[in-house]
């Protein structure tokens, strides 16, 4: 008699499907800075500071440092994909980073070394909208997660 056995694959739960998509699109965008025609003034790309104007779409400024910080926040995204619970928290986690990074673009002088990301307004909106949306999903996949399952019909 042959036995048969089959790998149970668990579906991965909302929450990891979306830190992962989120870290999939961190990571496409720290590409992008990289990618001249994507990165105009690609040629003042510097490491980091207000000094480097290079601009993502020709709207973001970005910097070798801003551009390392979006790949590694999509690393992070991936590798916290991994378990609904890390999901959630790099999810609101992330959010409320995105949350403080839009805090500091209101507050420091845009011309001034303390700009060392760098962040321009374009740069500031997005990343509330990023504060945002990120808590905004962590907590709805976090919830859609937390539902008791119904037994399945045998």
């Amino acid at each position: 008699m042959t036995r048969t056995t089959t790998a149970t694959k668990t579906a991965r739960t909302p929450a990891q499907l979306t830190a992962a998509a989120v870290g999939v699109v961190f990571l496409l965008v720290g590409i992008a800075g990289f990618i001249p025609g994507l990165t105009t003034d690609y040629d003042q790309l510097s490491f980091a500071g207000h000094h480097s104007s290079a601009m993502l779409l020709g709207v973001f400024m970005v910097s070798v440092l801003h551009n390392i910080v979006h790949l590694l926040f999509g690393v992070a995204g991936l590798l916290l994909a991994r378990t609904s619970r890390s999901a959630v928290g790099y999810l609101i986690g992330g959010g409320v980073i995105y949350l403080l990074l839009w805090l500091y673009g209101l507050v420091i002088d845009h011309d001034s070394p303390a700009n060392f990301v760098p962040v321009n307004p374009a740069d500031n909106w997005l990343h509330l909208g990023l504060a945002l949306g990120m808590i905004a999903l962590g907590g709805i996949a976090g919830t859609i997660d937390r539902r008791p399952t119904s037994p399945r019909a045998v």
